[in-house]
């Protein structure tokens, strides 16, 4: 999931909310076996400057590895409430007090907005709107170990927004602090990725290619250019072993000196392949890199490429940098990512989006090579082998994922949302889908559980990312609110 939001939001209109649906629900099979022999294989290791692994950041960890310690929703009937606030909401975080913090851009003025929800309901308590930029605010964000959200907002300011009890009973939304970052980002261009590292230093990532440090306990600011011509165009991922950037042609892990400069310590280029592929939102790789490992949850980093016809699974030694594998993954779907993969202990879980109907690009997206595909959906399961002589695929599928999947390690589930077509067995896509909650075998790849959440636009995941929360709850953001998924 990259800047994907910002430009989701530009295409929709007020007759799109008409769409509305009702939200149904299935039984639930047995749970399936966990989805390594060593179970659970160890999460990317707790940042003391973050919130609780699972829930602080879009991809659950500051490692991005989209996997979580908490347990999904429970046998019994599965039930949904979806949360109107005219806004995409890709960002939908829990800190260590239960309350669920999104991060949104409304369709109307598309101005970034917090909100705070209700733990119980889902329903907004409290909102702040940001201040828009060129970037429209961004659309990544973490809480820190404080439960206050960090973000950068569209006038280049580092913030920290905490929430409170007011004294009549209700809750606010709040500055705490804020930092300017416009001596190091330059006009025009704006935050992309944001994480904390292990000495309490925010790093940011800039569409323009820049990458940087900002201290805003001593007010220190420090940046790096990547080389010319490179740009970013997804989220960053932190361990104690350095920060992981993606950039449209490398993978680049670096670390900073005493003083916060950032420095590259090693820099692997991948195949962009020839252009920007359907269902994608900038040419190069449309990965968050990924902190995984059977040892330390930090052993390896992950990316999927752009080749073309087929894209691959790339892992790396966090370490050395070294290529562990390049496998051809979704070859039986729609062979392109926009997505962070799913890493956990030796597993690597690839969701597909070639061919995913965005209603706009962000600007300078270039025309897609081919010009047009269906989506044909794929999911692909890689394992690295013990050893770490390489890798190989477990299973690929043609499951139509329209969110970013989760693995609880807690109960063994990979979770998703389903874009169908409204005609079986056909590739199309139209403003009419139905959408379900997916409960997915990370042993076979087939769909367990799963529960009709609506039809209709409103409804569209849009390929953001869902995060289970406390109380065994599934919040999803779409593209007019979020939808809360439970089992009574």
């Amino acid at each position: 999931m990259r800047l994907k939001a910002l430009t989701r939001t530009a295409a929709l209109s007020a007759a799109a909310l008409l769409a509305l649906a009702t939200p149904a629900s299935a039984a639930p099979p047995a749970v399936p076996s966990p989805a390594t022999p060593s179970y659970p294989p160890p999460l990317p290791p707790q940042n003391p400057f973050a919130g609780p692994n699972g829930t602080a950041t879009m991809h659950g960890d500051t490692g991005s590895s989209d996997t979580t310690p908490l347990p999904g929703p429970g046998p019994g009937r599965l039930t949904s409430h979806r949360t109107a606030l005219q806004s995409a909401c890709p960002t939908v975080l829990v800190g260590s007090d239960g309350y669920p913090v999104a991060l949104c851009t409304t369709i109307f003025g598309r101005t970034p907005t917090v909100h705070l929800l209700d733990p119980a309901t889902g329903d907004s308590l409290a909102e702040l709107p940001l201040a828009k930029g060129t970037l429209l605010g961004g659309v990544y964000a973490y809480l820190d170990d404080e439960d206050r959200l960090v973000t950068i907002d569209g006038n280049r300011t580092l913030l920290r927004i905490a929430h409170h009890r007011t004294a009549a009973g209700g809750r606010q939304l709040s500055v705490d602090s804020s930092l300017p970052l416009t001596g190091a980002i330059p006009d025009g261009d704006g935050s992309v990725g944001i994480a904390p590292d292990w000495q309490g230093r925010v790093w940011f990532a800039t569409a323009g290619g820049l990458v940087g440090t900002a201290d805003d306990r001593t007010g220190t600011v420090r940046s790096l250019a990547l080389p010319a011509g490179e740009t970013i165009a997804n989220s960053i991922s932190t361990a104690p072993g350095g920060t992981a950037v993606a950039t449209s042609h490398a993978l680049y892990l670096l670390t900073s000196d005493a003083n916060g400069t950032p420095r590259i310590v090693w820099r692997r280029a991948y195949d962009r392949g020839p252009g920007r592929k359907p269902g994608q939102l900038a040419w190069g790789t449309g990965s968050t890199p990924v902190f995984f490992g059977p040892r330390t949850g930090t052993d390896y980093l992950a990316i999927v490429d752009n080749a073309s016809p087929t894209v691959h699974l790339l892992v790396f030694r966090a370490d050395s940098g070294d290529q562990v594998c390049s496998t051809p993954v979704l070859e039986a779907g729609g062979s392109g990512s926009e997505n962070a993969p799913i890493g956990s202990g030796n597993a690597v879980f690839i969701a597909g989006t070639y061919g995913y109907p965005y209603p706009a690009l962000p600007a300078g997206a270039g025309p897609s090579v081919p010009s047009r595909g269906s989506f044909r959906g794929g999911l692909s399961r890689v394992d690295v082998r013990p050893d770490g002589t390489g890798c190989d695929l477990t299973w690929d599928t043609t499951l139509r994922s329209s969110a970013v999947p989760v693995l609880s390690t807690a109960d063994g589930l990979i979770r998703t949302v389903l874009r169908e077509p409204v005609v079986p067995g056909t590739d199309t896509t139209t403003v009419l889908d139905p959408y379900y909650y997916a409960e997915i075998d990370p042993q076979t790849g087939g769909v367990v559980r799963r529960a009709w959440l609506g039809s209709g636009f409103v409804y569209d995941t849009l390929q953001m990312a869902g995060t289970i929360a406390p109380g065994r709850t599934v919040l999803q953001g779409t593209v007019t609110g979020v939808v809360r998924v439970s089992a009574e």
